[in-house]
């Protein structure tokens, strides 16, 4: 196994793992993610919620922690999660401790299930665990072995590493004696070497974009007609983003199902609609979302909806428009987006 040359290099756009190593790409651990939702929400009993409850609290841990099933079940007491400051102490005395950083919705989920002060909190069978990883894996398309917890923690480290995050503090949060220990766990191909020079070019050109609103997701279907072909994107929040582009762009970015993309939407193009149903349409793209904001201005209002995930989605309307909407926050929307409306390009989860 090779390993990068230069530990200077930005990890983010030229790692990616070896062959010898499974792991799983941000839309699958999204996927993975909603499965276990969805899973805790079909219990009918409440015993049963609640263990389910546990388990998917290990799993959103190593999700985001990158930690080790063992440690995470060796939690002495949710003392050990700070909910007001979002981080994890994890660790032994003899391997020594470290403080992690979680997302404030895992710390919120977890503070749901297990009140401040509970002892030994992930006190179940690791057996057990595992067994309902798998069955996670498998409900959501994937491969049994791909539900394991070491899959999912190395899947976060690689995550981490392609969002520009420093080998030396992945390795930190991994708990890795060494950065090598960490680094052993990439490697390079051609394609990697392509994208880190097409990744300093853009970066050297000064490439920008005005676009407000980016969905980050993989190609999940293409459709080819005489002249353009229409591209589907499964994206991290778990919904499909439609774009029609020309045959000669989809050649130029050498699309297939599963390259990673991100759509852009400038606000000017997207619509809104009220009402609680989805509207009758012929976009492409219809999000439900929340008014998180309402923005006006002398002739324009700037609407943000938030949708289900946590996305975003910003759209500009004159002020007529927004006088016949009548929209207040909270009030249900959609986000309605012409597929010509999507502009897609290359970039990293």
């Amino acid at each position: 196994m090779k390993t990068p040359p230069h530990a200077s290099a930005n990890p983010s756009t030229i790692l990616t793992p070896s062959e010898e190593e499974r792991t799983l790409d941000p839309v699958q651990l999204a996927a993975l993610e909603t499965a276990f939702r969805d899973w805790v929400s079909a219990a009918r009993r409440s015993d049963v919620r609640r263990s389910r409850q546990r388990i998917f609290c290990i799993f959103l841990l190593i999700r985001y922690t990158g930690a080790r099933l063992g440690e995470i079940l060796g939690i002495a007491s949710t003392d050990q999660i700070d909910f007001t400051g979002h981080t994890v102490h994890i660790g032994s005395r003899s391997a020594g401790y470290r403080d992690v950083q979680i997302p404030p919705h895992v710390a919120e989920g977890i503070l749901e299930v297990l009140p401040p002060s509970t002892e030994a909190p992930f006190s179940v069978d690791p057996g057990h665990v595992r067994r309902k990883f798998y069955e996670q894996a498998e409900s959501c398309g994937l491969a049994k072995a791909m539900g394991s917890p070491n899959v999912i923690r190395r899947s976060r480290a690689l995550e981490l590493l392609r969002s520009n995050l420093p080998l030396p503090v992945v390795q930190k949060m991994l708990g890795h004696s060494t950065a090598g220990l960490t680094a052993s766990w990439l490697d390079f191909s051609e394609q990697d070497m392509q994208r880190v020079v097409a990744h300093v070019t853009r970066r050297e050109s000064r490439i920008k974009t005005s676009a407000r609103n980016s969905f980050a997701g993989k190609v999940a279907s293409m459709v080819s007609g005489e002249i353009q072909t229409v591209v589907t994107l499964d994206t991290l929040g778990g919904y499909p983003i439609t774009a029609i582009i020309t045959n000669e762009s989809a050649d130029r970015l050498a699309l297939k199902p599963g390259t990673l993309l991100t759509a852009e939407v400038k606000a000017p193009w997207v619509l809104v609609a009220a009402g609680p149903h989805p509207p009758l349409t012929s976009c492409a793209n219809t999000l439900e979302g929340k008014v998180r904001r309402i923005i006006k201005g002398g002739n324009t209002t700037e609407v943000i909806l938030g949708l289900k995930d946590g996305t975003e989605v910003c759209a500009l309307m004159t002020r007529s428009g927004d006088d016949d909407l009548g929209l207040r926050q909270d009030d249900t929307a959609w986000a309605l987006i012409d597929a010509f409306s999507v502009i897609l390009r290359m970039g990293d989860l």
